[in-house]
């Protein structure tokens, strides 16, 4: 099974990054392609189709498991964010502090819904339990990832009131959300025919977004400022954080006696990070800015990260005795 975003996506914001870092004025705020607009327009978009896409009947269908739920949320919204406070009280003396703001973003962020589903079906998981959880993280997503980061902001004096932060959320993602809910009846069923033109669409935004970011961080000296040292740290630590989750979602699924299914369905939907939702919310919350390149680079890294590794363990439960293959 092909894996979400991993290999035209990954060429995409490479290339992106890598005009950014040569012609940064074309991309920059302001600039001649004006894209901190058009990202607005883009992320409005993509949130409405996320809302048109949504189907209520798959939703159904994993529901009663809350066991299930409750675990995959928990970890998501309670267990990564204290993840995040330690790891950015434990990072900051090392990282530049839009780093560190982003490694907190990063832990806030909701889980994926698409490769969580693809590695938990792949794996021959709960693809049920999987759906339910990954779109349900999205939803709750878009009300704490703001608020952690308004609080986390507001303690270290660099946050826009909390009031004007949901004001924008709701602007931006929770109208169009439901104003794509509301169109789904009409076209829901064509999204469900064109799912992959759809799907280009997000990735086409993220892809703005982050040639944007990335534009406005070369022009602001970001990167000649820092060198490449941040960039290897940030690796180093995303990787780590995903191997610290990935065991604690596995060895607490496992002592708490979850069948093979539900521990997979866990696994995936618990220890994922979701850069389809990240790079919209990002832009929002942030706004366009020097700042916003290095606040972005953790959830890109650890975004490859998870899907490659992820995917080598999807495997590895899909190899297990007693599955057909």
């Amino acid at each position: 099974m092909r894996i979400p975003f991993l290999d035209g996506f990954l060429a995409s914001m490479l290339g992106a990054i890598c005009i950014a870092a040569l012609f940064p004025q074309l991309g920059v705020s302001g600039g001649a392609l004006h894209l901190d607009h058009v990202t607005q327009v883009g992320v409005a978009l993509v949130f409405l189709l996320s809302g048109a896409g949504l189907s209520v009947d798959r939703l159904k269908a994993g529901a009663a498991n809350w066991r299930l739920h409750l675990f995959v949320q928990s970890f998501t919204f309670i267990v990564f964010p204290l993840i995040g406070l330690a790891v950015t009280a434990l990072v900051g003396r090392w990282l530049p502090r839009e780093l560190v703001i982003g490694f907190f973003y990063l832990c806030a962020l909701p889980s994926t819904v698409s490769s969580s589903i693809a590695m938990t079906s792949m794996a021959h998981g709960n693809i049920a339990g999987a759906v339910f959880n990954a779109t349900l993280s999205s939803l709750i997503g878009m009300v704490l990832t703001p608020l952690y980061i308004s609080l986390f902001l507001s303690t270290a004096a660099h946050g826009a009131p909390l009031s004007d932060q949901f004001v924008k959320i709701g602007e931006q993602l929770f109208l169009p959300f439901v104003v794509g809910q509301l169109l789904r009846p009409w076209v829901g069923d064509w999204i469900a025919k064109h799912k992959t033109s759809v799907g280009k669409v997000d990735r086409t935004v993220i892809v703005l977004i982050v040639f944007n970011a990335f534009s406005d961080a070369t022009a602001a000296g970001i990167w000649t400022r820092y060198g490449v040292t941040p960039l290897l740290l940030t690796a180093l630590f995303a990787a780590a954080l995903l191997a610290v989750v990935l065991t604690l979602t596995r060895f607490t699924a496992e002592r708490l006696h979850f069948g093979i299914e539900d521990e997979i369905a866990a696994v995936f939907c618990g220890s994922k990070k979701s850069l389809a939702a990240g790079a919209p919310m990002a832009a929002l919350i942030f706004g366009s800015g020097g700042a916003l390149g290095l606040i972005m680079l953790p959830i890109m890294l650890y975004h490859q990260i998870q899907l490659i590794t992820c995917s080598v363990i999807a495997r590895r439960y899909a190899a297990r005795p007693g599955v057909a293959h």
